[in-house]
C-alpha cells in the first residue's frame, strides 16, 4: 500500500538533527505555536498495527521525542527517558494527522517532569502522557 499523503498543518517544519530511531520511523515535524511546543506525525502504514490502527509503541516513541524536545526547549541539555506513563484514549488510523504538545511541568536539579497531549486531526485526544527525564551533563576531560 502506498503512503498516505497527509495535508502538513500550517508551521509545522521537518524536524532536523533527530537521531537514527526518530528518522528512520518518522518524519517528524515540529512547530512552536503561541508559546506551546508541537510535534507532529503523518501515520502512515509503517507506524500501524496488524489492525491498521497507530501501533502503541509507536505512539509511545512519538510522545517520548516530544517530549525530549520539551526538555531541551527548557534546560538546553539532552536528556535521557527515565519513566514513561501513556493513557490510550482513542485509536489513531492511517491519513490522521497526530500532535504531541508538551511542556515541562518541573524541574527538580537533573530531574524534568514533562506532561503531554496527543491529538488527532487538531481536535480530538487520542492520548495523555508524562515522563520523567535525566539532563545529561558532558563528561569533563581529564
Amino acid at each position: 500500500m502506498p503512503a498516505t499523503v497527509t495535508a502538513i498543518p500550517y508551521g509545522f517544519e521537518l524536524a532536523e538533527g533527530r537521531g537514527p530511531f526518530s528518522r528512520n520511523n518518522g518524519p517528524y515535524y515540529r512547530r512552536k505555536l503561541d508559546g506551546r511546543l508541537q510535534t507532529g506525525l503523518s501515520v502512515e502504514e509503517c507506524h500501524c498495527n496488524g489492525l491498521g490502527f497507530l501501533h502503541g509503541g509507536m505512539t509511545a516513541a512519538f510522545a517520548d521525542s516530544a517530549m525530549a524536545w520539551a526538555v531541551w526547549n527548557t534546560a538546553r541539555q539532552a536528556s535521557v527517558t527515565m519513566r514513561l506513563s501513556i493513557d490510550y484514549l482513542q485509536p489513531v488510523r492511517i491519513g490522521d494527522w497526530l500532535i504531541a504538545e508538551a511542556r515541562v511541568t518541573g524541574v527538580d536539579g537533573d530531574i524534568v517532569y514533562v506532561d503531554a497531549e496527543l491529538t488527532r486531526n487538531e481536535k480530538q485526544k487520542i492520548a495523555g502522557v508524562s515522563g520523567v527525564f535525566h539532563l545529561i551533563r558532558k563528561k569533563e576531560k581529564s
